[in-house]
């Protein structure tokens, strides 16, 4: 699990992101898998994008990553 969330090889990326998308599909459409009203169509691509904007620093934070990346200069190329 630990790999899973906090590994940086390509293929950890991608599985992290296939999840996030999984789930996200998922909580965009309960409102059809429960039967209980509805969602409208326009919004389920906000909700998708929102659980997936989430995930990932959750993710991020239950991976552990002690390291905390601040570039020299405040980013600005110095």
């Amino acid at each position: 699990m630990e790999k899973f969330l906090a590994g940086n090889e390509w293929q950890w990326r991608l599985s992290r992101t296939i999840v996030q998308g999984v789930l996200g599909v998922f909580v965009a459409n309960i409102d059809l898998i429960i039967g209980f009203g509805v969602l409208d169509p326009t919004m389920r691509a906000l909700v998708v994008a929102f659980v997936m904007a989430v995930l990932s620093p959750i993710m991020a934070a239950l991976g552990g990553g002690e390291e905390i990346v601040i570039p020299k200069g405040g980013g600005n190329g110095d």
